[in-house]
């Protein structure tokens, strides 16, 4: 654990200037997400959770469990997740810090915009405005998501969009759309998309690739590609990016370990499972919900939330036609009533999430005490800013906009239809 004196002195440096203007008095470590991803490079063979906060109880659990761990963690929320979630992109940072100072949590904590997507050219426009005011609420690291789109786009989205993203912030970028079961990114689309940010001195500290995951509930066992996930990953090793996993819930702790350990992964995103353990789901062992003969969930008694606030949530879900996979829907309208529930109810759906994440950080993703090693990371630098981990090694002349098109033609494409993954 990070001495008093370090912790203080990485509070007073190591928080980005648009978290300190909000919450001048604050004693919760919130920093960019540059910060968690050099802790988990510094300590080797190490990833740690990036938690889809769909409720406020899920935040409880999860900044618990990074306490307990010591681990360095990141609070994140996607932009369709803002359709069906009290918390989105513009409050999340005011639930973490206010959550932080009230349970003491002394780890940094990372502030992310998951999948801000684009699925189209003309939402571009939009997102230079929505941007710069997700930065002003407080996000430490954002997620361009133009995957949707052909490569050619989703990379001269990305160069267009720097611009509104702080240099302090932490990046992630994306290649090839996550459609479920089959691992379709390859070397050659992930290397044009970061080659030519490269070109344009954009270094991104992420990138998700379509390496066989899923979101939300898990169909089969197939799950994420390892294989596949380490060969983009060492193709992409001149670079100094890391890798982002998209879809964790419900896959083998072995595979997630193998991640961990095989890749060059720092990030693993859960969202669905710690939805499903605050309200007292019976889950496998990995998080992936257990449905029963006829497919509806099994709901523990003894845990998550009351057994009637259960059946009225079911009943409201088969009221709107909600198969098992949208009960994510359920999130905006029972908010209110998740939090109206007794106290030792609510502790103990946070008490599920807790354990879950607790297990994940220190037993599969080597998480334990990295919270010392984002600590280390800001002293070192002596500011909130880590810079880039990588140098331009790409020719810009090669990579302008009537380059990058041209290169384009060439690029091997496998076209499989259309698929949805925003969260």
């Amino acid at each position: 654990m990070a001495s008093k004196k370090d912790f203080n002195k990485a509070l007073e440096i190591g928080r980005p200037p648009t978290i300190a203007r909000l919450f001048p008095h604050s004693k919760a470590l919130l920093v960019s997400g540059k910060v968690i991803d050099r802790a988990m490079v510094k300590k080797g063979k190490a990833m740690t959770i990036a938690a889809n906060a769909r409720n406020s109880i899920v935040i409880r659990g999860v900044l618990q469990a990074a306490q307990r761990a010591n681990a360095a963690v990141i609070l994140e929320i996607a932009k369709s997740e803002a359709t069906y979630c009290l918390i989105n992109m513009w409050n999340l940072a005011r639930y973490a810090d206010t959550i932080c100072n009230e349970l003491g949590i002394t780890v940094p904590v990372a502030i992310h915009a998951d999948h801000f997507g684009l699925k189209k050219q003309p939402e571009v426009g939009k997102a230079k405005t929505d941007i710069p005011s997700m930065f002003d609420a407080g996000i430490t690291s954002i997620a361009i998501d133009a995957s949707h789109m052909v490569d050619e786009e989703n990379l001269l989205a990305n160069i267009e969009l720097n611009q509104y993203i702080p240099s302090w912030s932490g990046y992630e970028t994306e290649v090839g759309e996550i459609k479920g079961k089959e691992g379709l990114s390859t070397p050659e689309e992930a290397l044009f998309l970061i080659r030519g940010l490269n070109a344009n001195n954009i270094f991104p500290d992420w990138i998700a690739l379509n390496n066989g995951t899923t979101h939300g509930i898990e169909a089969t066992d197939s799950g994420i590609d390892v294989e596949l996930t380490r060969r983009i990953h060492e193709a992409l090793a001149p670079y100094g990016i890391s890798g982002a996993q998209h879809g964790t819930s419900g896959n083998h702790y072995e595979r997630l370990k193998r991640i961990a350990t095989e890749t060059r992964t720092t990030k693993a995103n859960v969202a669905t499972a710690l939805q499903m353990l605050s309200w007292g789901v019976k889950v496998n062992e990995f998080g992936n919900a257990i449905l029963d003969d006829q497919r509806n969930f099994i709901k523990l008694p003894d845990q998550g939330v009351t057994d009637e606030l259960w059946a009225e949530m079911v009943a409201y879900a088969q009221g709107k036609a909600l198969k098992a996979g949208d009960y994510k829907n359920l999130n905006l309208p029972f908010e209110n009533k998740l939090m109206a529930q007794p106290r030792h109810i609510r502790e103990r759906m946070a008490k599920g999430v807790e354990d879950f994440v607790y297990d994940l950080l220190v037993t599969w993703f080597n998480a334990k005490d990295t919270a010392d090693l984002a600590v280390e990371a800001i002293l070192e630098k002596g500011s909130h800013d880590m810079g880039p981990k990588a140098d331009r090694i790409e020719d810009p002349a090669e990579w302008t906009r009537e380059g990058i098109l041209k290169k384009a033609q060439s690029l091997h494409r496998q076209e499989t239809g259309t698929g949805n993954y925003d969260d």
